[in-house]
């Protein structure tokens, strides 16, 4: 099905879709694009035209190597679209899906393009908040990089912005994934430009790992293993690089290293990391699926009736609203709400994997 976005671009093959709208491939005047044309319920929404509006400057400014440009902002009628530069490749998380992990020296030359990208847009006054393997692209005709990698551009920059808002986060539930949400996030603190290196940390240990480093089980758990826990260490890689990833993963924000300091840093421990292979990590257990069920109570189990085995879940994204699907494709931006105090919760069922942090360390 083609479409007409606006007067300058014909939108022509869907190539994906996500819970933020629809991207297609199309066409403009300077040739291929792909445009996010934004669900028509958010299109309806004077508030989020307004924002859109206003983004737009910013948005259009963000020139860099490692970002997916926004060459323009369409409101025509019930469209709300973003049209952005068209990277011919796949992304991060497809790649993760099917290599499980990757060499320490190809994972780190893609965490230090993501790093530069985001040293340009928090430089700008921009922050992407929703720094995630689904939004990493890589461009498969782009030069390869150290292990063989290729060049690495973070996308959706502005779309949490734009979409999140207080009423809309309180009035619908939106699935989200919490592994990579900053711990003041959690707590309800303003994002800036700091929960992106958290988030990008998260990705780094993620490639290395296979697995990120809070997630698995009930979303509630994620999100209080954000806040109390500390990391678990990864054996097999260079203290150096260790120290960078616990610096980045901080409790308090004002720890962590500015993006521009990443990339760097990052940089000179490639060296170090040529020819190394993938790590050999077990992946953790995740919680019993049923640890932390909203419905559950202590009363369920009766002794006449022993508790059957509990399902091993493994650790991995989970929706944030209990009982949401997740998109189905890569385009898996949401905004993300608050939760409540009883999410973060602690009880007897809580987790004990790695030893427990002071809240702010």
């Amino acid at each position: 099905m083609v479409r007409k976005i606006g007067s300058r671009y014909t939108a022509n093959q869907i190539l994906g879709r996500g819970s933020a709208g629809t991207v297609w491939l199309g066409d403009g005047p300077e040739g291929p694009v792909a445009i996010k044309l934004l669900r028509e319920d958010l299109a309806s929404d004077q508030e989020l035209v307004g924002r859109f509006v206003q983004e737009r400057t910013a948005l259009l400014g963000l020139d860099h190597p490692h970002v997916v440009s926004v060459r323009d902002l369409v409101v025509d009628g019930n469209d709300l679209a973003l049209v952005m530069d068209l990277v011919r490749g796949t992304d991060l998380r497809t790649r993760l899906d099917r290599e499980r992990r990757l060499a320490p020296e190809a994972a780190v030359a893609i965490v230090a393009d993501v790093a530069d990208g985001l040293a340009a847009a928090h430089a700008a006054g921009v922050v992407h908040r929703d720094v995630k393997p689904e939004n990493v692209l890589l461009d498969m005709q782009g030069p390869l990089g150290p292990g063989g990698s290729h060049p690495a551009l973070l996308t959706d920059f502005g779309v949490a912005k734009l979409i999140d808002s207080p009423r809309r986060t309180r009035a619908t539930k939106i699935i989200g994934t919490p592994d990579y949400l900053a711990p003041e996030i959690i707590e309800g603190l303003p994002p800036r430009a700091a929960v992106d290196i958290y988030a990008l940390a998260t990705v780094l240990y993620e490639l290395l790992a296979g697995f990120t480093p809070f997630g698995g089980g009930h979303p509630g758990a994620v999100l209080r293993r954000h806040v109390t826990e500390t990391v678990v260490p990864l054996p097999g890689i260079p203290e150096e690089l260790w120290q960078l990833l616990v610096q980045c993963l901080a409790k308090a924000p004002a720890s962590r290293l500015r993006a521009s300091e990443l990339g760097e840093r990052l940089r000179e421990q490639l060296p170090l990391l040529a020819g190394m292979p993938p790590l050999d990590v077990d992946e953790p257990d995740g919680e019993p699926a049923g640890d932390h069920d909203e419905d559950a109570s202590p009363s369920a189990a009766t002794a006449a009736e022993p508790e059957a085995p509990r399902e091993r879940v493994r650790r991995g994204a989970v929706p944030l609203v209990p009982g949401a699907k997740p998109d189905s494709n890569r385009d898996t931006h949401t905004s993300m709400r608050v939760p409540g105090p009883d999410e973060l919760a602690g009880g007897a069922l809580g987790t004990a994997r790695a030893p427990r942090a002071p809240l702010g360390t």
